[in-house]
């Protein structure tokens, strides 16, 4: 049944993706939970309250997923940011993790993420469609689009703050193997095997995610639109693998740590 339905949808899409010009762009609004970790119980409500006001443009981001039939570019939507909140290169933007542009080739399945960390360029490489996704019964309308539910669990993402918090946890305990269900909502409408951020491999493009404390909801598609999209790989910046990269954060935040409790333990 489920097949058939995916069919049927395929069948009566008003764009094709054997479309020569098949090619368009998703708007995704981004909200994540701020997670004060343990530091966050000496902290009175006001100040939480304030945190969370300052971390709003961090935490609530817009995003932009250009794509045609076989690759995309998934960025942040340029804004200004509010007064007081300690522009980009602020320690808002170093906790709230990685989100530099994301860039995919279905065909080739080449991944890249153009990623800034402590002042030096990286291209974090990667495989796509490495998700193992379980295909739902349910079904809901996102917007105007008839949309499917696939769930999967993928390893949790290691951020300058998810290993602060591992490092709070224990000195000696190693954590590995961590992983988070992530739910989705993809929609055969519109038939390309893409979605936000490293999401993809569904018989449709992702327009909802829930994983974690963080929900991504795509508000507006826009297909063909008439200035023809140019996607780049991007070519500037260290080369590194995703195990390589998630090392190098994990060695400097270890560190900062350390630099951060160096004078406390003298005392």
């Amino acid at each position: 049944m489920k097949r058939t339905f995916i069919l049927f949808f395929l069948t009566l899409s008003s764009f094709s993706i054997t479309a020569q010009d098949f090619q368009g762009k998703a708007y995704y609004k981004t909200k994540t939970t701020m997670d004060f970790g343990s530091w966050g119980d000496k902290m009175s409500s006001e100040r939480k309250k304030m945190m969370k006001e300052r971390m709003r443009p961090y935490l609530e981001p817009t995003f932009i997923l250009t794509f045609d039939k076989e690759k995309s570019m998934y960025k942040e939507q340029e804004r200004l940011d509010a007064p007081g909140s300690g522009g980009r290169s602020g320690w808002g933007k170093m906790m709230s993790g990685n989100r530099g542009p994301i860039f995919k080739n279905l065909k080739t399945k080449k991944f890249i993420q153009d990623s800034e960390f402590m002042g030096k360029k990286f291209l974090i490489t990667d495989s796509v469609n490495k998700i193992n996704w379980v295909l739902e019964k349910e079904q809901k309308m996102i917007g105007n689009y008839l949309s499917f539910k696939a769930t999967a669990e993928i390893p949790k993402k290691k951020t300058i703050s998810s290993e602060w918090r591992k490092l709070e946890k224990s000195d000696s305990t190693d954590i590995q193997n961590e992983y988070t269900k992530v739910n989705a909502w993809y929609s055969p409408q519109i038939p390309i095997a893409n979605g936000p951020a490293e999401f993809d491999g569904l018989p449709g493009l992702i327009l909802e995610l829930n994983y974690e404390k963080t929900v991504i909801l795509c508000t507006k598609v826009v297909m063909n639109p008439e200035k023809k999209i140019q996607i780049n790989e991007p070519r500037k910046g260290e080369v590194v693998s995703k195990n390589e990269y998630d090392k190098i954060v994990e060695v400097k935040v270890k560190e900062m740590r350390d630099m951060y409790r160096g004078p406390r333990s003298k005392r």
